[in-house]
């Protein structure tokens, strides 16, 4: 079944609706939450939380691309049972190693400004990203949305750990310039 004949059983509120996304994307939503939280278990509720989540949020929501959707959801998910899990603890976990070397260019603030900025954070950002070499913009990626290792990534793309220190560090950097340059940072 194609994204759009899935997305119409979301909007009908057909109950196969979870069962064709399942069948369709269950290994590529376990993937994500799994990278994440590095549990079979947790990782399989976040999936099935995605799975309500999709369709708490269809109608009136309607996803123009069904995978990017739900690698979304599973990623909040995963991430917030991530944070819920480890409440309080310190220390080892890709996730805040992850979130902290993005954290000198992007701030967490919870207040209507603060949302504002962080929509035009994300359209340059997604701009950078573009613009970067493909082999740069797939470590980006890995590291910081998937929440890859230092050491994944750099057996992934057949680099040392160095290299992609580096090449992480490089691109933060630049990412920085263009944030201050259009007065986000």
């Amino acid at each position: 079944m194609n994204d759009e004949e899935i997305i119409g059983l979301y909007w009908k509120r057909n109950e196969n609706a979870i069962t064709e996304t399942a069948a369709k994307y269950d290994n590529y939503c376990y993937s994500i939450a799994y990278g994440i939280l590095a549990d079979r278990e947790d990782s399989k509720e976040s999936v099935n939380d995605t799975y309500l989540a999709a369709w708490n949020s269809m109608p009136p929501h309607r996803p123009s691309v069904l995978s990017t959707f739900l690698g979304k959801i599973t990623r909040r998910i995963s991430i917030d049972r991530w944070r819920k899990k480890n409440a309080g603890k310190r220390g080892g976990g890709q996730i805040s190693e992850a979130l902290e070397e993005l954290g000198e260019c992007v701030s967490d603030k919870n207040n209507v400004e603060q949302k504002i900025e962080q929509e035009a954070v994300v359209q340059v950002i997604n701009s950078f990203l573009k613009k970067l070499p493909d082999t740069e913009q797939k470590v980006f990626i890995c590291r910081y949305w998937y929440l890859e290792s230092i050491n994944t990534v750099a057996k992934q793309f057949g680099f040392t750990q160095s290299k992609v220190k580096s090449m992480l560090f490089r691109t933060r950097e630049k990412l920085r310039v263009i944030l201050t340059e259009e007065g986000l940072l």
